[in-house]
């Protein structure tokens, strides 16, 4: 399993997001995952440590995912 780290940017504010997927999955698969479901949708769940946000997919300035992470 991986872990992906994943950075939403806004005008005023930062969302991150941890998505877990296969260890065959490389980085840009997750973020043209991303990318289709902010195409998709108008609206898209984020569920971190803070609790669960609503995002508008018009307000997300910049996608970025920072991190990688193989899990044992």
């Amino acid at each position: 399993m991986k872990e992906f780290t994943v950075c939403y940017t806004f005008d005023d504010n930062i969302i991150t997001e941890k998505i877990i997927k296969n260890s065959n999955v490389k980085k840009e698969d997750v973020e043209k995952e991303i990318f289709e479901k902010m195409d998709r949708d108008k609206y898209f769940m984020i569920k971190n440590d803070q609790g669960v946000f609503m995002v508008n997919t018009f307000l997300v300035r910049y996608v970025r995912i920072m991190y990688e992470k193989v899990m044992v």
